[in-house]
């Protein structure tokens, strides 16, 4: 009898088990997925409303305005009702002022690359190294890159100035006949304007290029070690294909920042000297032909060009160059 109860007992369990795991296996109804959908658009819209918000309000609707007031000949007081349609924007396409600042910047956009890049790779993988005063010298590097842009521009200006601390150095070591007019000349004054932004923001990507060895297994090396791998081939088949997404998007935010250079140069340069000296940049152009000349129609034309330039080379820099990085990054709808 107690063997019948017993076998009744499991029997019963297994088919209690069998009801619960054929109700987990049942699909939700098509209430419960709208109901499971709506909270998830409500967490979207309560997490991202107040970035949307804030987005919208400091960048989107500025660049709506600007564009509004580019299609008139405004002063910058009272309200806009000289309309000129698009004569401000014909003529910073035709400007060729205009034309040497956007030389200018790719100028600027091009050497940034060339030159912090390999550096910041090389100072990068010789740092993650095990070597003595390492956490000093990456706070060495580092401490320009959060150093304000007044006082690095205020700074260099004063050393690179003919009778400034730069010539007189070279005077005292014996090297005058090298002492040159650092800024101003048209010849130098561009690869001046290169060595303080290298200076200033090359301690921003060596600090992206250790968060990116930091996350290459050391495994990795060990294996390659061992196979016989030289020193050289390990950086070359390992550290720098491993390395690759963190160099894109580092070239993305040097190649923005180099498009709206603007304070580095305005505060060493001025708007004016800039321009003699070959280093004026789109951001100086708008400054001096809009503000200074009280002409803040065609200055938010060209503000609004210059979202566009930035934007057109974000956008094909993301469809051609990061679009493995971001290919699944976007989850797909829940069901």
């Amino acid at each position: 009898m107690s063997d019948t109860l017993g076998t009744d007992t499991a029997i019963d369990r297994q088919s209690q088990g069998a009801a619960r795991a054929g109700d987990a296996a049942t699909p939700p109804s098509p209430a419960a997925r709208r109901r499971g959908r709506g909270r998830m658009r409500l967490e979207i819209a309560v997490l991202s409303g107040p970035a949307i918000l804030v987005f919208v309000a400091f960048v989107i609707f500025p660049v709506v305005l600007a564009a509004y007031y580019g299609f008139y000949r405004w002063k910058g007081y009272g309200p806009p009702t000289d309309w000129v349609g698009l004569d401000n924007y014909r003529l910073i396409l035709t400007d060729p002022a205009f034309q040497d600042v956007l030389w200018h910047s790719l100028l600027i956009l091009v050497f940034s690359l060339v030159i912090q890049g390999p550096l910041a790779i090389g100072l990068a993988i010789l740092l993650n190294q095990r070597i003595r005063g390492r956490a000093l010298i990456r706070v060495l590097i580092f401490v320009p890159y959060i150093i304000s842009e007044v006082i690095v521009g205020t700074g260099w200006s004063l050393m690179l100035q003919s009778t400034g601390a730069a010539n007189d150095l070279l005077k005292h070591i014996g090297l005058g006949s090298w002492q040159q007019d650092w800024i101003a000349d048209p010849k130098l004054a561009l690869w001046t304007l290169m060595a303080i932004i290298s200076w200033k923001y090359i301690g921003f990507a060596v600090i992206l290029m250790l968060a990116g060895l930091q996350s290459i297994p050391e495994e990795l090396f060990e294996a390659a070690a061992i196979d016989g791998a030289s020193y050289w081939q390990i950086q070359r088949r390992i550290t720098l294909p491993l390395l690759g997404p963190t160099i894109r998007i580092w070239a993305f935010l040097s190649i923005i920042g180099s498009l709206q250079l603007f304070d580095l140069v305005y505060i060493i340069w001025g708007q004016y000297v800039s321009g003699t000296a070959g280093t004026s940049t789109m951001a100086i152009y708008m400054v001096a032909q809009g503000r200074s000349a009280g002409s803040y129609g065609y200055g938010s034309a060209v503000a609004v060009v210059m979202f566009l330039i930035s934007l057109v080379v974000a956008l094909i820099y993301q469809r051609f160059v990061l679009r493995r990085d971001l290919r699944g990054a976007v989850t797909e709808g829940v069901s």
